[in-house]
């Protein structure tokens, strides 16, 4: 009887330790939920992973590169989280001038359209601008790899918002049988009831659109007797010119900021025809350095073209200020982006007379290479300035004048190398982050036009 009570006994602590084990698993076990449950808290691999997958499996990418691949879970997570209104379609050509305005147009009409929940965009054709006046914008449309890879972007887009379909031109939306096509225009500020009284202002009310955009379909339709927009009556939409500096960029976060304009690749063989004129570039600084032969050379983008306003720094003060950084950087080659050949010609000679600085042109680096020249030669001015982009991409330091859309954006691009997914906006009217300075006037926020600071993508 007294062996059979102590069995019992041993029984009984046998479970209670079982017992306190398993309280013990399940404290453990509710303490990892919650610590997963709370990133900051969490002190395990495994909690993390499911939480920053996205940006550390893209840790090692350089984004400042001109063919950096195109990270697209920002764009997917802001597409999860968009109402859709099957449909309503964007058409995204209202744009016109250089790769800085024409790039910012693109992406900020499909990030309006995104907003809009619009399930269906036209492929953008860009406007040409005159041979023969520069300042004359508003040509003909050519098709969207005049400048870009139609490829990459339908990929790009449709990999991560499949809920957008990609028309080739406006003539394949179904069910629009109107005859000419006449989009309905729009100015979304104007959705917003914004208040304020610039005209330049940035589009704060940014969360409102979507809202109001829906509820201005609702009104039409019930004014002019018109279907609820579906795929059997389309409402085609056209943002009206000058949109491009609208969207408070980093409303959706720095990740999608240095992500999302990699939708936007530029086209193959130009972006190759960079690469050979950045290679060269190399050589030719090696070249011009007689005591280490560093490749190091610095990007110029002297902007005094006949369409550079008024109010922008004029040649003496762009090249004055860029000589002098250069020198005391102490670069010995330098490479120069412009349009204009006269004042590029006076720069060259001052750079090599007063700062022994050797300087070279897209036009002089491929003068020995007749095949790749006249593969720049046959390109459009706006087409060869893609060129420029790439080569000033690479420079070991870049300088530029504001408020040029096309140096602003060589500059916040070259930016993302410094904190990659998660680099902060650059500190205006600084050097930033010591890899390119722009002169021009950081006074009034207007009139300086230092909005497009908040407003261009990357």
């Amino acid at each position: 009887m007294g062996a059979r009570l102590l069995c019992v006994d041993r029984v009984l602590v046998l479970m209670a330790r079982q017992r306190s084990t398993l309280l013990v698993v399940c404290l453990i076990s509710l303490a990892t939920l919650w610590s997963c449950r709370l990133p900051r808290m969490c002190l395990f691999d495994q909690c993390n992973a499911d939480i920053t997958a996205g940006p550390l499996a893209h840790k090692s990418v350089d984004l400042s590169r001109p063919d950096s691949p195109f990270i697209g879970w920002p764009l997917e997570r802001v597409c999860k989280e968009t109402r859709w209104t099957p449909g309503v379609v964007f058409v995204c050509d209202n744009n016109s001038g250089g790769i800085g305005n024409i790039r910012n147009f693109i992406l900020t009409c499909l990030r309006y359209g995104i907003e809009a929940g619009a399930t269906a965009l036209v492929l953008p054709q860009i406007r040409t601008r005159s041979a023969a006046d520069l300042s004359s914008i508003l040509h003909e449309y050519r098709d969207f790899d005049y400048f870009f890879d139609a490829e990459h972007f339908r990929e790009g887009l449709q990999a991560s918002c499949p809920q957008i379909t990609i028309y080739n031109t406006t003539h394949d939306i179904p069910n629009t049988t109107h005859e000419p096509f006449q989009a309905e225009r729009i100015t979304p500020r104007d959705f917003g009831r914004r208040g304020g009284c610039d005209q330049r202002e940035l589009n704060k009310h940014s969360d409102r659109f979507g809202s109001r955009f829906r509820a201005w379909l609702q009104e039409t339709a019930a004014q002019f007797s018109l279907q609820p927009p579906s795929l059997k009556h389309p409402r085609v939409i056209r943002l009206n010119w000058g949109v491009q500096w609208d969207w408070p960029v980093y409303r959706d976060g720095p990740e999608f900021v240095a992500t999302y304009g990699g939708l936007l690749k530029l086209r193959a063989d130009i972006l190759e025809l960079g690469k050979k004129t950045a290679t060269h570039m190399r050589q030719f600084a090696a070249e011009q350095d007689q005591k280490t032969a560093s490749a190091s050379y610095a990007g110029m983008h002297l902007r005094t073209e006949s369409d550079a306003l008024s109010g922008w720094p004029r040649f003496e003060n762009q090249s004055s200020a860029y000589l002098e950084r250069a020198s005391n950087a102490g670069l010995k080659a330098a490479y120069l982006a412009t349009g204009n050949k006269t004042e590029a010609e006076k720069l060259v000679r001052s750079a090599i007379s007063y700062h022994g600085i050797g300087m070279a042109t897209k036009h002089m680096l491929l003068k020995g290479h007749p095949g790749d020249l006249n593969a720049l030669e046959a390109l459009t001015w706006d087409q060869q300035a893609l060129v420029d982009f790439v080569v000033l991409l690479e420079s070991d330091y870049f300088l530029g004048v504001s408020p040029s859309s096309f140096s602003l954006n060589v500059a916040l691009k070259r930016h993302l190398l410094m904190e990659g997914l998660y680099t902060r906006p650059w500190k205006v009217g600084t050097e930033s982050d010591g890899r390119s300075w722009l002169i021009g006037n950081y006074e009034a926020y207007w009139d300086d036009w230092l909005f497009m600071f908040d407003s261009l993508w990357p």
